[in-house]
């Protein structure tokens, strides 16, 4: 089986390197904040641009913390896109904030400049004092756009990176363009440790200092409380993991970009519009990460099904939209319509994509998708999924 992700893949292939780090953090005798993770915070702060870095549990705890420092209190009310992971929205509550769910763009599957906009006119939109956009499937949300429109209504903005180390916009890093941006290292992510990890980074180091207090217990010395806090520290053995691999963040990257490039030319010269996907959208001025391949298909099933009977895997992210999940369903203000998150729920599939995905498996994988594409184009696209 050709699967979707492979963490171990990533691990092997910097082993010894790898065990050399987790050997001197082991040899070292220190395990929670020491110089490993003011090493990586250094690196990490200078890879991005930002003014500085704070290494956190996971990530969501990165956004939770991030929120708090940048001023949300019990109560605010916080803007993020529909569609998304729920680690987004637990984050939005854990800092004891109300979610207002915003649209995502058509093309992209990132928030929504004109959603956002309409949301903030509405009545009920009163209490929001932040806006999170996401950078989903490794795609930077419109921050210039977005930006322009926080400005205009004083939000605070911290943006959910935790799915787009790398990606750019002009130029510019994810993760500097906000007024903080949270960071996730699980282990499929593209800056990927071997457990849980997070990351706050800002440019006002007074961010990153309240951050410094709030993961732990609001110590401004140890054992002495200057204000509320939580336990949500980065380990030594992870942040070794991390420096080891940040070295290698951008060729990574790049080898991301060559993937969906492949799978990207496979659909372009199809045009036959029945047995079509539509390929992630990449703005010009955009770079694009790629922590999954996401395509849009009204066959998602018969795709799947094609696929894994070749022995390749995929994934779904996202199949139930935010606002429809049991847990949330009928408590969150909906201020705007949500049918692009809603249609994007029902149609994304995830292609493999990962930086240790072979030529040969690659080559598998397009010749897959090209027999399903000749096989599709006789079947009437309703009979395999229903229009939205």
């Amino acid at each position: 089986m050709i699967p979707p992700v492979d963490p171990r893949a990533s691990y092997l292939a910097h082993r010894a390197e790898i065990d050399q780090a987790i050997g001197r953090v082991l040899a070292s005798g220190r395990y929670i904040l020491g110089e490993e993770v003011a090493a990586f915070e250094a690196a990490f702060a200078a890879y991005l641009g930002a003014g500085g870095a704070a290494g956190v549990a996971c990530g969501t705890d990165a956004l939770h913390l991030a929120l708090r420092a940048c001023g949300v209190r019990a109560g605010d009310a916080v803007a993020t896109s529909a569609y998304t992971a729920t680690a987004t929205l637990a984050a939005i509550e854990m800092a004891e904030a109300v979610p207002v769910l915003v649209d995502v763009d058509a093309s992209t599957l990132t928030m929504d400049p004109e959603s956002l906009e309409e949301a903030l006119s509405h009545e009920a939109s009163r209490q929001i004092r932040a806006v999170v956009p996401v950078h989903l499937f490794g795609q930077p949300a419109d921050m210039p756009a977005l930006l322009e429109i926080a400005r205009a209504h004083d939000l605070a903005v911290v943006e959910d990176c935790a799915q787009a180390a790398g990606a750019s916009i002009s130029g510019r890093r994810v993760g500097t363009w906000g007024d903080a941006a949270a960071f996730s290292f699980y282990p499929t992510k593209n800056l990927s440790a071997l457990g849980d990890g997070g990351a706050v980074v800002a440019r006002d180091p007074d961010v990153i200092r309240r951050v410094g207090r709030l993961r732990e217990y609001g110590w401004t010395q140890r054992y002495v409380s200057e204000t509320p806090g939580f336990n949500s520290r980065l380990d030594e053995l992870q942040a070794a993991v991390l420096r080891v691999k940040l070295r290698y963040l951008d060729a990574e990257n790049d080898r991301r970009r060559e993937i969906a490039g492949a799978y990207g030319r496979l659909n372009a010269r199809e045009d036959r519009v029945g047995a079509g996907w539509t390929p992630p959208a990449e703005r010009p001025d955009v770079a694009a990460v790629h922590p999954q391949y996401v395509v849009r298909t009204r066959h998602r099933e018969a795709l799947e099904r094609h696929l894994h009977a070749h022995e390749i895997g995929t994934l779904v992210h996202y199949p139930v939209p935010l606002h429809r999940q049991p847990a949330y369903r009928g408590r969150l203000p909906l201020l705007v319509s949500l049918h692009r998150t809603e249609e994007a729920a029902r149609r994304v599939l995830s292609l493999p994509c990962f930086p240790e995905l072979t030529r040969e498996a690659l080559a598998a994988v397009t010749r897959t998708l090209a027999l399903w594409q000749a096989e599709s184009t006789s079947v009437p696209s309703q009979t395999l999924y229903p229009n939205p």
